[in-house]
């Protein structure tokens, strides 16, 4: 009897061991039942549903051809996405195809729809409160918990299988202060001039409208769906505005936060100023959920925009690449005088005529300038070197702006993005001292001439550093590298909805396995990648995205979340756990 007693004992034992070790499942004893689901219904105010992909309706056997034409129609419309639970704004993120689940919307209606990584319940919390009722049950009820502010991500941090989602798309207040004062709980508050206070839901475009209308300024990014207190602030947050006033952590000043214990934090430097600490570029969705941010608000300025761009024949390939390699040796002068904003290569872009030209586009912004002739011969020199190559076909122009709201309302002109593809990134940064040593544009010529150059890919540089970048060594998490680079390169492959398991891996395995090397061998064991535009299986992403941060990074994350509730993909301390976060490794 005695050892009857203790082999139950002992199997209750291993039991509670694993359970601990994995999420619970729908198909297990321990998944909560549909009375403890209505229960957290209730305590979030009805705001509980179940979650199908948006494809549902266009496949058999629930086909509803009404239906499926409305979201088929809404199905490329980022800001439709970024409210709808079963949606993401990528959908190889809404798939598990190596498990033959997908419900893409191009897919024929007799194939089988498959939930994939999309939640089967979705929270549309609209309060704090509301998040700390989900966090409870999720922690007492061991549900593999996800995040989605906009599901704007390119990782697949958003969703996950068999799991509850908290989407905070519903939190959308916007609080001005002319004197913030952040909360010290040793002594007076301390205060920090005009900010603004963002809820999780506040899309960029919704926030460029608020902050503009008051002559205000904000750095945040360039999309209509990026969610500035998710991810974006989290993973760092980069900007055109970035030369002039840092990168978008260094700018947030308070959080509030909901702990995987339920409990709700002010985050700022004087009120645990680890998480204040790892909360600004230390990544989304790892440490807690965001309900609101603070961050700093500025005079709107005006702007000076030089747009550069030129087109050569793909027969021309070594003019090409010589003009690439003039545009990365002028790019340290034109960064250092203020300069930020993007750059496209793409090596063959087919025409209407049946030929293909090799192409270049730029646009540069320079921030509280308003002579239009000073940005102008600050381009001659590199105009005149790039005329040596590609002829009289170089353009440049420049156009002034009275306030930076001018230039986000005629970029941000519609009311979304395009998004609902497929695609997976991979990105590098480049240092300013690499760039100005006498063969590093050479060097980083050659390197991109090497990248894949299928008809229409396409190589993005992000000019988001140097000035204040370069200049804020703030108390943030961020990646020092940030602190060193002039252009953040990114390369982006995509596929269809017909392309095969083994096409996708082999596309995911080109950027990994051979384009990543080649710009990772520039400078070898230093700089690394923006981890919001980063490979989704990056390798060593601990070193890649955080640098000499990422212990300490791990030191926070177990002192809050030593459970892991709170994993994402590629996150601090995922690699304890298994790919979808559900079960502990090792």
């Amino acid at each position: 009897m005695l050892r009857l007693i203790v082999l139950i004992a002992f199997l209750a034992t291993v039991a509670l061991c694993h359970n601990r070790r994995c999420h619970c499942r729908p198909y297990e004893p321990c998944w909560p039942s549909d009375s403890r689901w209505q229960a957290l219904n209730n305590s979030i105010h009805g705001n509980l549903v179940a979650v199908r992909p948006v494809g549902y309706e266009c496949h058999d056997p629930a086909f509803d051809k009404t239906a499926c034409e409305e979201v088929t129609a809404m199905g490329r419309n980022s800001t439709w996405r970024a409210a709808h639970p079963g949606a993401l704004q990528w959908q190889n993120w809404e798939a598990l195809p190596a498990a033959n689940q997908t419900c893409y919307l191009e897919s024929h209606r007799p194939l089988p729809c498959g939930q994939g990584r999309i939640s089967l319940y979705s929270a549309m919390v609209e309060s704090p409160e509301h998040i700390q009722n989900v966090v409870r049950f999720a922690r007492r009820h061991n549900v593999r918990l996800v995040i989605k502010n906009s599901g704007h991500d390119f990782s697949g941090r958003s969703s996950t299988p068999q799991s509850l989602q908290i989407s905070t798309n519903k939190m959308k207040t916007i609080t001005f202060f002319d004197n913030f004062m952040a909360r010290n709980t040793h002594g007076a508050p301390v205060s920090y001039g005009s900010a603004v206070k963002i809820g999780a839901g506040v899309l960029l475009k919704d926030l460029y409208a608020a902050v503009g209308a008051k002559g205000l300024a904000v750095v945040g990014g360039l999309s209509h769906t990026v969610g500035i207190a998710g991810g974006y602030i989290q993973g760092g947050g980069h900007s055109f505005l970035g030369t002039w006033k840092g990168m978008a952590s260094d700018n947030a000043l308070e959080f509030e936060l909901i702990t995987a214990s339920g409990d709700l934090l002010t985050v700022n430097e004087y009120q645990h100023s680890d998480l204040f600490w790892a909360l600004r570029g230390g990544g989304g969705g790892t440490f807690g959920v965001v309900a609101s941010v603070t961050v700093r608000t500025f005079s709107d300025v005006p702007v000076e925009r030089a747009s550069l761009l030129f087109q050569i024949s793909t027969e021309n390939g070594t003019s090409f690449w010589n003009a690439i390699r003039e545009i990365h040796s002028h790019l340290p002068s034109l960064n250092d005088a203020g300069g930020a904003g993007y750059y496209n290569i793409v090596p063959n872009s087919p025409q209407t005529n049946g030929t293909s030209v090799s192409s270049f586009d730029m646009v540069l912004h320079f921030l509280n300038r308003t002579d239009q002739e000073v940005v102008r011969h600050l381009f001659t020199p590199l105009v005149l070197s790039l005329r040596k190559y590609v002829g009289d076909g170089v353009f440049l122009a420049v156009d002034s702006y009275s306030q930076t709201r001018e230039l986000f309302e005629e970029y941000l002109h519609n009311g979304s993005d395009t998004t609902g593809g497929f695609i997976i990134l991979g990105s590098r940064m480049i240092s300013r001292d690499f760039l100005a040593r006498e063969q590093g544009p050479s060097r980083l010529s050659m390197a991109l001439s090497k990248l894949r150059q299928e008809p229409g890919d396409l190589i993005r540089g992000h000019v988001v550093a140097g000035g204040r970048v370069a200049h804020n060594i703030t108390y943030t998490a961020l990646n020092p590298a940030w602190r060193k680079t002039v252009t953040h390169i990114s390369i982006g492959h995509g596929w269809n909805a017909n392309a095969t398991l083994a096409d996708q891996k082999a596309i995911q395995a080109n950027i990994t396995n051979r384009e990543l090397p080649i710009l990772k061998s520039l400078e070898p064991g230093k700089m690394g990648a923006y981890l919001n535009e980063a490979d989704a299986n990056e390798v060593d992403f601990q070193t890649s995205f955080w640098g000499e941060n990422y212990d300490r990074l791990y030191e926070v994350k177990q002192k809050w979340d030593a459970d892991g509730l709170f994993i994402t993909r590629l996150g601090v301390g995922s690699e304890d756990w298994d790919e979808e976060g559900f079960c502990r490794i090792g």
